[in-house]
C-alpha cells in the first residue's frame, strides 16, 4: 500500500517551479516585477543565449536589508502581503513569494542588494538547493539578481526549452510589455553583450510609440473614460492598422498586463462593426479600479484575473472603446494618401442599379431599382454648377458639408469631390455599404423582434449551466425572438428563433446565445448575430462598381456619410473616403517652384 510522507521542500518548490517559471520569459518576468514593486525608476536587463545562460536584472530599488537576504529566496515569504485583507486588496504586481524560491531551486541564482541608506551591499547565492551564506559585495544600490544556467538540475524541462532566439524572442516581449505598464521608469536591454533596447522615463504616448511603432500612433485614437470607479485610458488602432494576429493587444488591469477573456470580448464588440471578421485590432490599455473588486490570486503565471462585477467592466471597456472609435467617425483621415490603396470592389452585375431594402425580415433576391438617396439640392443647381454657363450661380457653402460637393466619377468606382481643403476621393461602394448598415440596424431596433416557429422543436444537449442560463434569462430570450424551454436537466427545446436569423443554425446559434448571456448580460447577447446578418445584408444592398450616378445622386450619398456613424469605415474595416489637400495637389504638380 503507498505511503503518505511529506515532499522535500527543494522537490516542492521544483514543483512549484514548473508552474511558474516554464520558461526563460517567465523568470524575467517575475525578476521585473520584483524590481517595480521596490520602486526602482532604473531597471537594466542583460541576457545570454535567449535568457537560457544568463538573466541579470539591475535595479535601483529601495534594497534588501541583509538579514533578509535568506528570506528573499525562501519559499512563501514576502514583504507585500500578511493577511487574507491584504490578498483580497493586492496592489503590487508580486504577492505570493514564491518565485524567487522556484527560481532557485531550478537554476544558479546570485541576488546582491543595498538597502537604502547602507553602507554596504550583501549577497546569497544558491546552486538549486541550500543557499549560501550572506557575505558582503559591490554595489552601488539597489538590488541586481543574476540567474544562470536555468533548470541545470532538471534537464527534462530542459529539453522542452526552443532555440536562443526563440527564447529571446518571448524574453524581448515581456521586457517590452512591462515597459508599456511603467513609462515612467527607464529600462535598457543588452542581449549577448549587444544593447538593444533604452527607454529614459516618459509619458504614456512617447512610451506606446517607442514600443509599438509611429504607424501605430498615427492610426490610432486616444482613449480616455471614467465612470462609476472604473477608468481606462491608451491608445487603440483604427480598422485601418488591423493585424492578421493578436500581436500587439496590450491590456493592462492596475498596472498588470492581462490576457483575460472578458476584457478581450469587449474589445472584440467594440470593433465588430468596423473589422473584418479575419482580422484583429491592435491597442494599448490601460484599466484602473479598486484592487478589491479584481482578484488577481487567479493562475500561477498571474496573467487571468476576475472581476467582482464581471458584466459591469465588460459594459465600461466596450463603451469606452465604442466612443473613442466613433468619435473618430465623423474626422477627416490622414492627408498623406497612396493612390490606389484602396480595393475597391470590382463585382459587376448585369443591370446597373441597386436592390431596394424590404422592411420584412424574410430577405429574398430582389428586382433592381433606383439608388434609394435623397435629394440635397435640387438636381438643377449641379447642373448650373457643372456647366458654369449662369454668372448667378451661388458659390458652394462647403464649410457645412465636410465632404464637399460631387464633380464626376471615376471608372464606375469613385466619386471625386471638392471641399474647401481640396479633393475628396470616394468608394462609393464601401460608403453606401456603412451607410444601409446603420439604416438596417436603427430600422431593426426600433421595432420588436419578429419570431418564427420551429415546425418541430430542436432538441439541444446542453450542460446545467446553459440549462440554468436559460430559465434565468427566459423573458430576454423571448423578447429577441426566442422560445427556448428545458426537457430535462442537461438537454434544451428550441422552439422559435428570430426570422431575422432563419438561414442560421438554430443549434449553434443558441449555443452561442447562451454563452453571450453569460458572458456579457442580456443586453450584447444578440448583437454579434444580428449584426452579421446585417452586414451581408448592407453589402449585398450596396450601390456596385460600373454603376453610373448622377450628381444628385452623387452629392446625395456624401450627405448620408455626413450624417451617418463611422462613414470612414465599412463593415469590414476599410477606408470610405480620402482627402487629398490642395497643398499635396499643388506639390504633385510642383506649383510655385
Amino acid at each position: 500500500m503507498p505511503i503518505i510522507h511529506p515532499l522535500p521542500d527543494i522537490l516542492i518548490s521544483q514543483i512549484a517551479a514548473g508552474e511558474v517559471v516554464e520558461r526563460p520569459a517567465a523568470a524575467l518576468k517575475e525578476l521585473l516585477e520584483n524590481s517595480l514593486d521596490a520602486g526602482a525608476t532604473d531597471i537594466r536587463v542583460h541576457l545570454e543565449l535567449g535568457g537560457t545562460q544568463l538573466i541579470r536584472v539591475a535595479d535601483n530599488g529601495v534594497g534588501i536589508m541583509p538579514e533578509q537576504l535568506n528570506l528573499a529566496l525562501a519559499r512563501h515569504a514576502t514583504s507585500k502581503i500578511a493577511s487574507l485583507d491584504d490578498l483580497e486588496c493586492v496592489a503590487t504586481l508580486g504577492f505570493r513569494g514564491e518565485a524567487l524560491a522556484s527560481i532557485a531551486s531550478i537554476a544558479r541564482i546570485r541576488l546582491a542588494s543595498r538597502a537604502h541608506n547602507a553602507a554596504l551591499a550583501y549577497q546569497i547565492s544558491a546552486d538549486g538547493a541550500t543557499p549560501s551564506e550572506v557575505q558582503p559585495t559591490a554595489l552601488t544600490a539597489g538590488t541586481t539578481i543574476e540567474v544562470r544556467d536555468l533548470f541545470f538540475n532538471t534537464p527534462a524541462r530542459r529539453k522542452f526549452l526552443k532555440s536562443a532566439a526563440t527564447e529571446y524572442a518571448h524574453c524581448l516581449g515581456v521586457f517590452q510589455r512591462i515597459a508599456l505598464a511603467r513609462p515612467d521608469v527607464s529600462f535598457s536591454l543588452h542581449h549577448n553583450d549587444r544593447a538593444v533596447q533604452l527607454w529614459r522615463g516618459q509619458d504614456m504616448t512617447e512610451r506606446i510609440t517607442a514600443v509599438l511603432g509611429v504607424d501605430f500612433n498615427q492610426s490610432a485614437v486616444n482613449v480616455a473614460e471614467i465612470a462609476a470607479g472604473l477608468s481606462v485610458h491608451g491608445m487603440s488602432a483604427l480598422p485601418a492598422y488591423s493585424r492578421a494576429s493578436r500581436d500587439a493587444q496590450y491590456m493592462f488591469v492596475n498596472g498588470r498586463f492581462v490576457r483575460d477573456k472578458l476584457l478581450a470580448h469587449a474589445l472584440k464588440q467594440a470593433y465588430h462593426d468596423i473589422l473584418h471578421h479575419d482580422r484583429h485590432p491592435a491597442y494599448c490599455l490601460f484599466l484602473t479600479l479598486d484592487p478589491a473588486l479584481v482578484d488577481v490570486n487567479v493562475h500561477p503565471a498571474k496573467t487571468e484575473v476576475r472581476f467582482r462585477d464581471s458584466r459591469a467592466v465588460h459594459q465600461f471597456i466596450y463603451h469606452a472603446l465604442n466612443k473613442a472609435l466613433a468619435g473618430h467617425a465623423g474626422q477627416t483621415p490622414a492627408a498623406t494618401v497612396q493612390i490606389g490603396a484602396t480595393t475597391a470592389d470590382t463585382t459587376h452585375i448585369s443591370s446597373g442599379t441597386t436592390p431596394t431594402y424590404r422592411s420584412q425580415p424574410n430577405y429574398a433576391p430582389l428586382h433592381q431599382a433606383a439608388m434609394p438617396l435623397g435629394v440635397a439640392q435640387p438636381a438643377s443647381y449641379y447642373d448650373l454648377m457643372m456647366r458654369n454657363t449662369a454668372p448667378a450661380t451661388p458659390a458652394l457653402n462647403t464649410d457645412s458639408h465636410p465632404l464637399g460637393y460631387a464633380l464626376g466619377q471615376l471608372h464606375g468606382i469613385y466619386i471625386l469631390a471638392q471641399n474647401q481643403a481640396g479633393l475628396i476621393l470616394v468608394d462609393m461602394h464601401a460608403a453606401h455599404e456603412r451607410i444601409l448598415y446603420e439604416q438596417f440596424k436603427t430600422a431593426l431596433d426600433q421595432r420588436s423582434i419578429a419570431s418564427q416557429h420551429i415546425l418541430i422543436p430542436i432538441a439541444l444537449n446542453v450542460d446545467a449551466l446553459d440549462v440554468a442560463t436559460a430559465a434565468e434569462h427566459a423573458d430576454t430570450l423571448q423578447q429577441m425572438g426566442f422560445e427556448i424551454a428545458a426537457l430535462s436537466p442537461t438537454s434544451l427545446a428550441i422552439r422559435a428563433v428570430p426570422q431575422l436569423l432563419l438561414a442560421a443554425d438554430p443549434a449553434q446559434l443558441a449555443r452561442d446565445l447562451l454563452h453571450e448571456l453569460r458572458m456579457s448580460g442580456a443586453s450584447n447577447a444578440l448583437t454579434e448575430q444580428r449584426n452579421e446578418r446585417l452586414s451581408t445584408l448592407a453589402c449585398h444592398s450596396a450601390v456596385r462598381a460600373n454603376r453610373q450616378l448622377t450628381i444628385t445622386e452623387m452629392n446625395a450619398l456624401l450627405r448620408d456619410m455626413e450624417k451617418t456613424e463611422r462613414a470612414n469605415q465599412c463593415n469590414h474595416g476599410r477606408p470610405t473616403w480620402f482627402q487629398i489637400s490642395l497643398a499635396e495637389l499643388d506639390k504633385m504638380f510642383m506649383r510655385g517652384k
